[in-house]
């Protein structure tokens, strides 16, 4: 097979290594003989194994050299994946990044083994594949319109076997999508009115149950109408610039970017007219108008389009089923949803898409087409249980955790205040918008996550967990 030298700009969105078996009607001399070939035409992406994910200890005298090694194990597949979508066949590609992350690897290793057990499993995970893009993020069970009843606004999946509905979940080809490789395609939308309903309660809402505290604290912080914008990650890449190679959205803390540390953050300002200094980030959306737009920090790395600002945002804390909730502590990290879900499947996928007046149905791996006056609406459930003792972990998961559908935390962890992000945007007619994603992940809809650092002052992170506890609304 012979792979497209071309690079597709597709509709502003990502970028695809297109491999053909026939030219079909292609250049002037064979359209000249008369030749009709029919094209074949297979689209891939590049899978690795997530290093950072598998990370369960990393003493602090490691912790930049870890941060830097993972950063370059994702600038390395980058630069793979834009190499096979100029042309490189992957036979020859894939041996030689499976080279470079060897050696990564072995410093990350190098570098933890210091002061702590040697990670010897990482060595394992160097070798990387192709995926056909065709395999969508559906894999595992994991369905945009499967019923997400019993919790699924805590990002559970407990209920990935229940039956499908075989008529929905399937991209309906409206508006003006571009239908061919590298996503979005029209296969990555769906109408949501023909999407049946399966969620019992907006993730806003209150828990419900004898035991539910059922107070909420909202904290007001803007839209990010001053244009905080960079495409570092300072939770899961700190000291590095890029970390993320997509450009976030930024609301509350004022400093935010790959270098903060826990006292620039508490020395902040704040968009939050309550005085939280929290930082609050997401992947942008962006309209597909082939826009080369770059935010301050940004880099382009195939994610092309206008930034679409929100509409709204609301960021609400609500409590639990099973009782009272305890306060987080200052600067706890918690990230919700995977940017790397397509490739990684969906364990800890959680993201929700869905529209204004249809809440009811949410999505985990379509864009949802909504229609007219209605917009599309983006919810981030964050984990509601915490260790007691972390205020992170070496894969920034394993400190915090999502109750069971009763509200219940496991392994003695703590119930916590559940943030609950709802973002809503007014978006151009069809298929034309996609969120930010990292080159290989396509834009899928599935990577869609949001990213937390708690740096409310102890005495409103207090008065929120009264709020809470004692059922009433407050700002």
């Amino acid at each position: 097979m012979v792979v497209a030298a071309a690079a597709l700009l597709l509709g502003g969105g990502g970028l695809a290594a297109v491999a053909t078996t026939a030219l079909a009607g292609g250049s002037a001399p064979e359209a000249a003989e008369g030749h009709q070939r029919h094209r074949t035409v297979m689209a891939t992406t590049l899978s690795c194994p997530d290093v950072g994910e598998r990370l369960r200890q990393v003493p602090r005298s490691a912790q930049l050299q870890v941060s830097q090694g993972l950063a370059t194990l994702d600038r390395q597949v980058h630069d793979a994946y834009h190499e096979m979508m100029g042309g490189t066949d992957s036979g020859a590609l894939l041996p030689r990044l499976q080279q470079q992350r060897d050696r990564t690897i072995g410093t990350i290793i190098s570098a933890i083994a210091k002061d702590a057990e040697r990670p010897g499993y990482l060595s394992t995970m160097s070798g990387c594949t192709t995926k056909p893009v065709n395999e969508g993020a559906g894999a595992d069970g994991f369905d945009a319109t499967k019923s997400t009843r019993d919790g699924w606004y805590q990002g559970q999946n407990q209920n990935r076997d229940q039956d499908r509905d075989q008529n929905q979940g399937q991209g309906q080809g409206q508006g003006q999508g571009q239908g061919l490789p590298g996503g979005p395609s029209p296969a990555d939308f769906v109408d949501i009115t023909t999407v049946q309903p399966n969620a019992d309660a907006p993730p806003f809402a209150a828990p419900r149950g004898r035991n539910a505290t059922t107070g909420t604290f909202t904290t007001e912080c803007g839209r990010n109408e001053q244009g905080h914008f960079n495409s570092d990650n300072v939770i899961v890449t700190p000291g590095v610039r890029n970390g993320a190679h997509h450009t976030h959205d930024y609301v509350g803390n004022t400093s935010t970017d790959g270098f903060s540390s826990d006292r620039s953050l508490a020395a902040s300002g704040t968009t939050c007219g309550n005085g939280d200094q929290s930082t609050y980030y997401w992947p942008v959306l962006r309209r597909l108008d082939q826009n080369a737009e770059r935010k301050p920090g940004a880099a382009l790395d195939g994610n092309i389009g206008s930034v679409l600002t929100p509409a709204t945002v609301t960021l609400t804390y609500r409590g639990s089923q099973a009782g009272a909730v305890q306060a987080m502590p200052r600067f706890l990290r918690v990230i919700t949803g995977d940017a790397k879900a397509f490739t990684n499947g969906t364990q800890n996928a959680n993201a929700s898409w869905s529209c204004t007046g249809f809440e009811d149905r949410q999505l985990k791996d379509r864009y949802p087409l909504c229609p007219n006056g209605s917009q599309v609406v983006r919810t981030f459930a964050f984990q509601n249980c915490w260790d007691g003792r972390d205020t992170d972990s070496a894969n920034h998961r394993t400190h915090v955790a999502f109750s069971d559908r009763n509200g219940n935390c496991r392994n003695n962890f703590r119930r916590i205040p559940q943030l609950v992000e709802r973002v809503t945007y007014d978006v151009p007619p069809g298929t034309g918008f996609a969120v930010d994603s990292f080159p290989e992940q396509l834009r899928k809809p599935v990577t869609d996550h949001g990213d937390f650092i708690n740096v409310m002052p102890d005495a409103l992170m207090n008065k929120a967990v009264n709020c809470i506890n004692t059922g009433r609304r407050c700002r």
